[in-house]
């Protein structure tokens, strides 16, 4: 059986997405490091306590996610951390966080083909660009986005003819003004604030937002088929689809006015 170390799967995942490419601020790479050989890797879009279950159900010690499990200074330890049960339960860690967003075949790369896009390429660090096989208006490219990502999607100008999109997967809404620059008509992205879609609207963007992990959640099956061409001997596991949240959906228009 091959023997992989974590040091050598480092190695490999900086070959699909260079290290020195995320950004300053991230904090990537071998988070918990338990020292042991790798015999079952998880691939996750999150570490969450389930996907720690998830990991320990199907004899996993390597957990290979796309965001930190640990992002922000930490100043102090409790038994709920979930570095600290990840070191209890001897597994370790090993996190992609901004440079497989920019990564061909990464994050955003995978959210563009998911999406029926062709003629990909990456426009400026983590926008990618694609075109529609046709034209169509930003309501029906909603719809096909929503069904391709079996989620919810909030858009704006419905009548809008769109061809050429941008994206970015997960927090991407502030980057309509490189989507604009890039000629695109539309920006996909995961979550987008009011005033992002109106600045946008003033640019002649339409804009979309499908969901943080709807749009991140597909380069997991991405993950996991790279590992298993890394090291054929290792089990290999795809973690559920797990988004904190739940939808709620009003089927009434909203009066003008309460009261």
């Amino acid at each position: 059986m091959q023997t992989v170390t974590l040091q050598e799967f480092f190695e490999k995942i900086n070959e699909w997405a260079p290290w020195d490419t995320a950004e300053p601020w991230d904090n990537c790479g071998i988070i918990v490091n338990m020292g042991q050989t790798v015999t079952g890797v998880l691939c996750a879009l999150d570490i969450t306590h389930e996907v720690i279950d998830e990991a320990k159900a199907r004899g996993c010690n390597v957990i290979f996610a796309h965001h930190p499990v640990i992002f922000k200074p930490v100043k102090c330890l409790s038994e709920q951390d979930l570095f600290v049960r990840l070191a209890r339960e001897g597994i370790s860690a090993i996190c992609a966080h901004t440079n497989l967003d920019k990564a061909a075949n990464g994050v955003s790369h995978t959210l563009a083909e998911r999406v029926g896009l062709s003629q990909i390429s990456c426009a400026d660090g983590f926008l990618y660009t694609g075109v529609l096989p046709q034209k169509m208006t930003m309501a029906e490219f909603a719809a096909q986005a929503g069904r391709c990502l079996q989620a919810s999607v909030q858009y704006t100008c419905p009548e809008k003819m769109v061809c050429k999109v941008g994206v970015v997967s997960g927090a991407g809404g502030d980057f309509f003004r490189e989507a604009a620059a890039a000629g695109c008509d539309c920006l996909l992205t995961g979550e987008a604030s009011h005033h992002e879609a109106l600045d946008a609207q003033q640019l002649g963007l339409a804009l979309a937002a499908a969901g943080h992990c709807e749009t991140e959640y597909p380069v997991v099956a991405v993950m996991a088929e790279k590992v298993r061409s890394w090291f054929a001997s290792l089990t290999v596991e795809q973690a559920k689809r797990n988004s904190p949240f739940f939808l709620f959906s009003q089927t009434h228009s909203c009066p003008e006015t309460l009261g």
